[in-house]
């Protein structure tokens, strides 16, 4: 039963941790206006419509089933 004393203070950090953390998150992050949040939504919606790609669309290698090491040139 002694091995299971290491437990202990990990265990009464994470209970602290968790009660610290709740106890700051009562208060929430009040209240925002109707108007204001439906104009957020609508923000939000119209840029998941266009799609924003970093890089180009890659173009697909025809797959021929066959495994070919590219040509190197003799020096």
């Amino acid at each position: 039963m002694e091995i299971l004393l290491w437990l202990v203070p990990p265990a009464v950090v994470t209970v602290v941790a968790m009660v610290w953390v709740s106890w700051l998150g009562r208060e929430g992050r009040g209240e925002v206006d109707r108007e204001v949040a439906v104009r957020r939504l609508g923000a939000a919606i119209e840029r998941g419509r266009r799609p924003t790609y970093a890089a180009p669309a890659r173009r697909e290698d025809r797959s021929t089933g066959v495994a070919v090491r590219p040509s190197r040139r003799a020096s």
